[in-house]
């Protein structure tokens, strides 16, 4: 490579015709890409980082005991769902009938000495002609208890 000294009195390469200690044009472009894949780098770091969430343990066993009207409620909407007629509802004494094609269902909801509540479904009759009646008036009302 040739040097000549131009009128400033700076050294100059001939072939290029810039100064000596100027970065090339190459090594500008270099720097840039540098810059440009550092750029993405943190970008992408930043980016797998925010997404790392830790979530708290759900404390299990504060659940707070079903009300009556909440389970009584609960009882004759599983009953009616899965078709049964209502004939007799006596919320004081906890207890709703009816029957669907022959079968007989009672449904009792009564309160516990801890809070609680109790519900029982029973069947009679010709349970023979429907037999999963009681499973799926059991599931409804679990379902509408939110369980």
């Amino acid at each position: 490579m040739m040097f000549a000294v131009n009128l400033r009195g700076r050294r100059t390469e001939e072939a290029r015709g810039r100064e000596v200690g100027e970065p090339s044009p190459a090594s500008g472009r270099a720097a840039a890409m540098k810059a440009a894949l550092l750029g993405v780098g943190l970008t992408t770091a930043a980016a797998l980082l925010g997404g790392c969430v830790v979530y708290e343990p759900v404390p299990a066993g504060y659940s707070r005991p079903a009300s009556f009207d909440r389970s009584w409620n609960a009882a004759v909407g599983a009953m009616r769902e899965q078709g049964v007629t209502i004939a007799e509802e006596d919320r004081a004494a906890g207890v709703v009938r009816g029957s669907r094609g022959g079968i007989n269902v009672t449904g009792t909801v009564r309160p516990q000495a801890d809070g609680s509540v109790r519900v029982q479904f029973d069947t009679s009759g010709a349970t023979g002609s429907d037999p999963t009646l009681i499973d799926r008036i059991t599931r409804s009302y679990q379902a509408y208890m939110g369980r």
